[in-house]
Order: C-alpha cells, then sequence, then structure tokens
C-alpha cells in the first residue's frame, strides 16, 4: 500500500509521540482504513526511515518486590585461601586454596562445628577426599550436610 504525504506525516507524528507499533498498527486501521500486518507495519516504518521510541519500563517502587541483595564477596584468608561468606554464619566454615591440592581439581579446608579442621580435595572422577588433623576423626551427620551444601555453593560460584 502507498501511502500519501499527509498519511506519512502522520504516521511520523504517531511514531514522534512514542506509539507502539501495535498501537501504530491500529491506527492506520481505523484512521486509513488500511489492514496491515504486524510485519507490514513494521516495514512501512522502515521504509519511512522512522525509528521507533523505547517505551520506559515501568518502575516498580514496592521495595517487596525487590531481589534480595547480592551475598558479600568472597574474602582472602590467610595463607591465600578465599572464605565463603555464606559459611560464616554456620558451625560448618569452608574454604578454597587459591592453589590446589597436586591431583586434585580443586581443593580447600573445612572447620566442623567442633572445630576440628580438615583439608578436602575433589579429583578429576569428582571422588571428593576429607583428611582430618586427626587420625579417625569422623564428623557428626548434620556438619557432613551443612559441608556438602556448602562446598557446592562455593563451586558453583567459582564456575564448577
Amino acid at each position: 500500500m502507498d501511502f500519501d504525504d499527509p498519511q506519512k506525516a502522520t504516521i511520523s507524528q504517531w511514531v514522534s509521540d512514542g506509539l507502539k507499533l501495535s498501537d501504530i498498527q491500529t491506527k492506520i486501521q481505523e484512521v486509513f482504513d488500511v489492514s496491515l500486518t504486524y510485519m507490514d507495519a513494521r516495514f512501512l516504518i522502515d521504509d519511512l526511515e522512522l525509528e521507533l521510541k523505547d517505551q520506559p519500563k515501568p518502575v516498580d517502587n514496592d521495595l517487596r518486590n525487590a531481589p534480595p541483595p547480592p551475598p558479600p564477596p568472597a574474602t582472602e584468608g590467610p595463607e591465600g585461601e578465599m572464605d565463603d561468606p555464606v559459611a560464616e554464619s554456620s558451625n560448618v566454615s569452608v574454604a578454597l586454596d587459591r592453589l590446589y591440592q597436586p591431583g586434585a581439581v580443586v581443593s580447600g579446608q573445612v572447620t566442623f562445628s567442633d572445630g576440628e579442621q580438615a583439608d578436602w580435595a575433589l579429583d578429576q572422577t569428582g571422588r571428593l577426599s576429607l583428611k582430618a588433623g586427626t587420625e579417625g576423626y569422623q564428623p557428626v551427620e548434620s556438619d557432613i550436610q551443612e559441608f556438602q551444601q556448602q562446598l557446592s555453593a562455593l563451586l558453583q560460584k567459582q564456575g564448577f
């Protein structure tokens, strides 16, 4: 469909007024009695060398809908270890080594709720090894579960 100059000027005004493409399509139907598909309306705007204005997104000032704040970044602890800030609020803390143990894909340390510390490592086959400072040490079941959850979260943050 060919539009004359006054029609083109009217369409240009609609675009400069900030109407969305679907609204322009509807107005063309109502005012000019011309039915265009959405794609034809898009081509018309392109042919007239017009640019649609981006519609501003509505601002939601209700803080109840706001996303939770991001967790604090990991901080570097003694001996170049990366501490997990989430672990600080629990009974078990997990840290990631800056330099991994030989033969390990990733390694670090864990401190259980009773204060016992252990080195952990994950090998290339996905096996987790745990070597406590006290021989024969066995952490309680709840500490093991918390360690696994924190380790999983820490490794996901690091891209593993």
